[in-house]
């Protein structure tokens, strides 16, 4: 039987120096809070009208710092990559 090897974190830093982050580009604000990610981004990143995306926020002496857009699939499928082992675990005892 063989084994899957699960995916690898798109921003995985075990043994290599974290070169994930960059600058794509400055988006502003208007005046009711909206905002436009650059059609380059979304074609890169595969965004299509409809999808969902997680907004993780990122905190600082109590501030927020940092806002990270994650596509919700990965991120379901990243919490079903943790949990199953805990929740396989907890139905098979």
């Amino acid at each position: 039987m063989s084994k899957v090897k699960p995916k690898a974190a798109c921003c995985e830093t075990t043994g290599k120096a974290m070169n994930c982050c960059k600058i794509e580009s400055l988006i502003s604000v208007d005046e009711r809070g909206q905002m436009v990610l650059p059609k380059e981004l979304r074609d890169k990143a595969n965004i299509k009208p409809g999808d969902k995306l997680a907004l993780i926020t990122w905190e600082m002496d109590g501030d927020i710092c940092c806002l990270t857009l994650i596509k919700a699939d990965n991120l379901a499928e990243r919490v079903r990559e943790f949990l199953g082992p805990v929740m396989s675990g907890v139905f098979s005892g």
